[in-house]
């Protein structure tokens, strides 16, 4: 059976019997909930909950899951001429989540921020022709379940197609990353960016944490390493992985932001 973790989503290679421990959840930077361990199994999670695919701006559509499942994060298909990328991953995955995403043009590969959103992402290449997994190699400790659709990516950037590229910041995980779609929001640029980055409530700025459930910052030379990935990148829209998306001046955004966090550790 391939167990998968109720808090953070994560699902495991096969075993006859669930692990006493999720090393992802023991991790400073996630959570094991008051009740102590728990699994569930993907037949289970299909069973209760559903996906909803909503298209948020042209060629990007949102994939969440409800009711909320573990992180509660969103996945984002993005609709591109090369073929179409999924942008970090939920656990739920049903015939109806598969059908839509067919009649969209399918799943030309996948792409993973940082390990917290790794979810069933063996189970989504597999059910879309075993498209490639890409996780940067700094992470793949943290890979609960292995299969040779995932491909370990090194260095600063992994070019993708249609000039979209994944480039490394590091920050909340050593290997965390995010996408950069140039084409995106209407030729300005966009970036997709899970929480590496994450949208603030009040849609203007963004934050940047070790850990977000035990709210543990980042320190300086992280923030630093974040603001020397981005800086070259013309975007002007940024897209979060809780539904928070600023959709302007998104540049200005991040870059006030990271100037705030740096008068803080003067």
């Amino acid at each position: 059976m391939h167990y998968i973790c109720t808090t953070c989503g994560i699902q495991y290679n096969e075993t006859s019997q669930p692990s006493a421990q999720c090393p992802v959840c023991e991790d400073d930077r996630q959570y094991v909930g008051p009740g102590g361990q728990s699994w569930t199994t993907l037949e289970q999670v299909t069973r209760q909950h559903r996906n909803i695919i909503e298209k948020v701006a042209p060629n990007l559509y949102a994939i969440y899951t409800t009711p909320s499942f573990a992180i509660g994060q969103r996945a984002y298909l993005l609709i591109t001429p090369g073929g179409n990328i999924l942008w970090d991953c939920i656990t739920n995955l049903d015939a109806s989540t598969i059908d839509l995403i067919q009649h969209l043009g399918g799943i030309h590969a996948i792409a993973i921020s940082h390990p917290h959103y790794f979810s069933t992402i063996v189970e989504w290449s597999h059910a879309f022709n075993k498209a490639p997994v890409y996780v940067h190699a700094l992470d793949s400790q943290w890979l609960g379940r292995t299969d040779p659709v995932i491909r370990l990516w090194e260095g600063a950037e992994q070019p993708l197609w249609d000039d979209i590229r994944l480039v490394l910041c590091g920050g909340h995980f050593p290997g965390g990353n995010i996408l950069h779609w140039p084409a995106g929001h209407e030729g300005k640029g966009a970036l997709l960016v899970g929480d590496i980055i994450q949208v603030s409530p009040d849609l203007k700025t963004v934050s940047f944490m070790y850990s977000y459930p035990n709210l543990i910052p980042l320190p300086k030379r992280d923030i630093l390493q974040i603001q020397a990935a981005v800086q070259p990148l013309p975007y002007d829209a940024v897209y979060g992985a809780f539904g928070r998306v600023i959709r302007a001046n998104g540049r200005e955004a991040v870059d006030f932001s990271i100037e705030r966090y740096l008068r803080i550790y003067e």
